[in-house]
């Protein structure tokens, strides 16, 4: 259950900081971006699902004496995994996507549209088409 819920608040962390360095941010700002903009998703997930496992951590229950233990093991890893979200995960994303490209890996046009051209480039074109169109 804590594995689960890491890894979706981790998606929308890096989701998040993904759009933004796609934006032509710096790896750095958008992995702090993402960890700050996503603080309250990520700490209202983690929150209700702390608060349901309390129940069973405290064992108060008929029986809770053998589930306490799985309980108490839930809590400390979604708190082990809310930490690794909000402060070890955009420290990661920020070293690895440093020198990558922003160019997306879709294979979809719309996804990753042409380079413009510089105008010294445009100009160089537009006087080849129009020798091409004298002859």
């Amino acid at each position: 259950m804590a594995a689960g819920v890491g890894v979706a608040n981790s998606t929308l962390v890096i989701v998040f900081a993904e759009e933004r360095r796609s934006l032509g941010i710096s790896a750095k700002t958008a992995a702090i971006t993402g960890a700050a903009a996503r603080l309250r998703p990520v700490l209202m997930t983690s929150i209700a699902m702390i608060a349901g496992m309390v129940p069973m951590a405290l064992g108060m229950s008929e029986g809770g004496d053998r589930t306490a233990p799985l309980g108490r093991a839930v809590i400390g890893g979604l708190l082990v995994s809310t930490n690794a979200v909000l402060l070890v995960l955009p420290l990661v994303y920020a070293l690895v996507q440093k020198k990558a490209s922003r160019k997306g890996a879709s294979l979809l046009p719309e996804d990753n549209p042409e380079p413009e051209e510089d105008d010294q480039h445009a100009t160089d074109r537009s006087r080849l088409e129009e020798q091409i169109a004298g002859v």
